[in-house]
């Protein structure tokens, strides 16, 4: 199946900041409570590890994603970890949640762009959930930015564009529906956008799968990898790993050590 790049909701500017936020929520609740990361933890270890640095720059972060399961886990083995949240979008108060579950997350109020990242932010960049919200040019700058700024980055996606993942996209409002009271921080517009105006499960239905027909594939990821600049002064690393009920994408580039 080709990739499709369909519109989602949640990359458009007109849509209410309150209603991308409540979708963000979601999905940071989602990917916190299954564990879906697990498998992933050795990777972003070994990034870690090869970049020699104990900080992570988490581009589009959403609502912060499955981070705070993850960075748990990681602290494990690197008990200094420190975690920026940024994204173009800011969901300020699921930062701020977040922030509040553990004392070595931090997060940047105002839009950072994931193609054009502020030099001045050093670290592992990572990505949860966000690279098929980028059409092939942008997603190829994003790597080219990481290359030019000698920033190690780590790219990871929780879905495919297959027929096993569009249909478990299709019942993802059923999932809304019953997490929607235990997401957290609790707001009353969350409860009458879910369910007395379901706007949020309609657009989490729309945007999920249009996000597995968005997704790369490994091959398409080694061909963004393939068209940069001074790519082999970065050790590259694209597969996919099986992780519960999940299987999830990755592409994780290091810079090379003399």
């Amino acid at each position: 199946m080709s990739r499709i790049h369909l519109f989602e909701f949640e990359d458009q500017q007109w849509l209410p900041e309150f209603i991308r936020n409540y979708m963000t929520d979601f999905l940071q609740f989602l990917s916190n409570k299954t564990a879906m990361y697990k498998a992933i933890v050795p990777i972003i270890e070994k990034g870690l590890k090869e970049s020699q640095t104990n900080q992570i720059i988490d581009l589009a972060s959403g609502g912060g994603g499955g981070l705070i399961w993850l960075n748990s886990e990681l602290r494990k083995n690197n008990p200094s970890l420190k975690i920026l949240l940024t994204d173009y979008f800011p969901n300020i108060p699921a930062f701020e949640h977040t922030q509040k579950q553990a004392d070595n997350f931090e997060f940047i109020k105002t839009p950072i762009d994931a193609r054009n990242v502020p030099e001045n932010l050093k670290g592992l960049r990572t990505q949860f959930l966000s690279l098929h919200h980028f059409k092939p040019k942008d997603a190829k700058q994003i790597l080219q930015n990481a290359v030019d700024s000698n920033s190690s980055i780590a790219i990871f996606e929780g879905q495919e564009r297959s027929v096993p993942s569009i249909i478990a996209m299709i019942l993802s409002p059923i999932s809304v529906l019953l997490t929607t009271p235990f997401i957290r921080p609790f707001k009353i517009g969350r409860i009458i956008f879910t369910y007395l105006i379901p706007i949020v499960p309609i657009l989490v239905f729309w945007d999920g799968v249009v996000s597995s027909l968005r997704t790369y594939s490994v091959e398409e990821m080694n061909g963004l990898i393939s068209k940069l600049n001074n790519k082999e002064s970065f050790n590259w690393e694209v597969g996919k790993v099986k992780s519960g009920p999940a299987k999830i994408l990755y592409l994780v580039g290091t810079k090379k050590t003399a």
